[in-house]
């Protein structure tokens, strides 16, 4: 019986790339989401400077939802403001997660010897004498 469980938890090296390309697909989510808030935050950032030195109650238009709205520079920079340092955190959040996924992936190329093709730094542990069972060579992977 015992047996049985060592069988169905061994992955398969299909499945162990699958869990690495699942894995790094979730790193290349999280950075593509980090690259447009941190655009966003920079456009907040160019249009509060722009505004700082206008006088309150000239008109200007703020792009809500697809429609164009006429606010005083003096309604809209609070918002801006508000919306700035909340970029500020949801970045900072994401610079986290993404920190943590690279230490999850990189854990699952250890736990699995993955390595990565054209990335020959790393040698082959060396053979032990003693050793009876045959050891998988890992998972060959591309750096795509």
């Amino acid at each position: 019986m015992a047996d049985a469980k060592k069988k169905t938890t061994k992955l398969t090296d299909e499945e162990v790339y699958n869990g690495f390309q699942n894995l790094r697909a979730e790193q290349r989510q999280i950075a593509t989401k980090l690259s447009e808030l941190e655009q966003e935050l920079t456009e907040h950032k160019i249009v509060l400077d722009t505004l700082k030195d206008l006088d309150g109650d000239r008109r200007c238009f703020r792009l809500i939802g697809g429609v164009l709205c006429e606010k005083t520079v003096k309604e809209v920079i609070p918002t801006l403001t508000t919306n700035r340092d909340q970029l500020n955190t949801l970045i900072n959040s994401l610079n986290e997660q993404l920190t943590k996924k690279g230490i999850e992936i990189n854990e699952y190329k250890d736990k699995f010897d993955i390595q990565l093709q054209g990335n020959k730094t790393s040698a082959p542990p060396p053979k032990q004498e003693n050793e009876s069972a045959p050891r998988s060579a890992g998972v060959v992977v591309n750096p795509v």
